[in-house]
């Protein structure tokens, strides 16, 4: 069975299971994404500008979501637009118009940015100008975004292979090919790079860190080990987003388990039983998730213990939390977003920038939110920083 085949059987199952509510034996009204109540705002946040990138790509899970390289702001849409942009005001600086529907990108690095179509061509551009530079067919559909690293560009397909091109010619470098289950959830985890490797989940439940230069398998770990008699109970993708800070990494798989590694080893510093297909996020202090029925939930960086949880987006398909300075944000189905507090998980702000959803991770540039909803549109927000009050001497009587 090719990988387009087997894509298209699991979301059948998928809508077949949950329209005879089969899925967690819940009825349609409990299967219902839930309804959201006023909250207290207690943070001011701001828009700081709105463009308009591309076209729809609602309900195709794309892997489109915005890119700085710490001068500028990039973005794709999927009807085949590639946008550079001031960070500070979104004024356009450049816009190239490929041939051909965007499914994942940008990555940018090197002076370069790649994005990938949706059959199956990497496109490499140069960064200061938009132009083409080459292009090369890497044999499938792909729906994680590009890593670009010393000289390299590395993409993953959905077909569990991970390959390595040269920067300069598209020359490829090397290939790692690993076992494909028989059944799917579309979507690929976009590898990381921490120092000289590339950290990339698969739809086998492993992780792996490979040698940039090489290919050379450096470790890896089980993250998700399949379980269950059939297809479907057997699903262990790691397909989400995968985190690092400092020398750790942190990753999970679906009906698995959360972990953090050490990168240079892959040793398990800790492991919780929590099963995400949006992945991790993770600052200095804890790691952030939110749980496949929805739930929101903080650990510990150092242990992995539990620090609040949130259940006010259940059911609304949210995106993994990102940290915002005194906040994470999450998108969800309806096109919000919603801060929450990082010490408390309560909620301070919720905004919406547009109808349609948000199914991709916002990215935060310096004090700067970005998020780019699946009509193509992308959004700025800052946290309006409320002022001290004023210290004014006192006034001295006149005795």
């Amino acid at each position: 069975m090719n990988a387009a085949l087997r894509h298209a059987c699991l979301l059948l199952i998928a809508a077949s299971l949950s329209a005879c509510g089969l899925f967690g034996g819940k009825d349609d009204e409990e299967s219902e994404p839930v309804e959201l109540r006023p909250i207290e705002t207690t943070l001011d946040v701001k828009r700081s500008w709105a463009k308009n990138i591309g076209k729809s790509a609602e309900f195709l899970r794309v892997a489109l979501r915005p890119a700085g390289d710490g001068n500028r702001l990039y973005a794709a849409s999927f009807d085949g637009n590639v946008v550079a942009m001031q960070p500070d005001n979104g004024r356009e600086i450049w816009r190239t118009r490929l041939d051909e529907a965007i499914s994942a990108g940008p990555g940018v690095g090197d002076d370069r940015l790649a994005v990938i179509t949706k059959d199956g061509e990497l496109v490499v551009l140069n960064a200061e100008s938009g132009e083409e530079a080459w292009r090369k067919f890497i044999g499938g559909e792909s729906l994680a975004r590009p890593l670009i690293r010393n000289g390299n560009v590395v993409v993953q397909t959905v077909d569990n292979r991970l390959r390595a091109y040269g920067l300069l010619d598209g020359g490829e470098r090397w290939t790692l090919e690993e076992s494909t289950p028989a059944l799917t959830v579309r979507g690929n985890a976009s590898p990381v790079a921490v120092s000289g490797t590339v950290v990339a989940g698969f739809d086998n439940g492993r992780v792996m860190a490979v040698d940039l230069s090489s290919g050379d398998v450096e470790w890896q770990q089980m993250l998700a080990p399949p379980s269950g008699r059939s297809d479907l109970d057997r699903l262990s993708d790691v397909d989400g987003h995968i985190a690092v800070v400092g020398q750790d990494v942190y990753a999970a798989g679906y009906q698995g388990r959360i972990f953090a590694l050490a990168a240079e080893s892959g040793q398990a510093l800790w492991a919780r039983e929590f099963s995400t297909m949006a992945g991790v996020h993770a600052d200095f202090a804890n790691v952030y998730t939110v749980l496949d029925g929805g739930e929101i939930l903080a650990m510990s960086r150092r242990t992995g213990a539990e620090l609040w949880r949130q259940e006010s987006l259940l059911r609304r398909e949210g995106t993994v939390p990102v940290p915002f300075q005194s906040t994470v944000v999450v998108g969800d189905l309806e096109g919000y977003l919603h801060f929450f507090s990082k010490e408390t998980g309560e909620p301070v702000a919720r905004l919406r920038p547009g109808s349609q959803a948000i199914s991709n991770p916002p990215i935060v540039v310096a004090n700067t939110l970005y998020v780019q909803n699946d009509n193509g549109a992308v959004f700025a927000y800052r946290i309006k920083e409320s002022r001290p009050p004023r210290s004014v001497p006192d006034i001295a009587n006149d005795d």
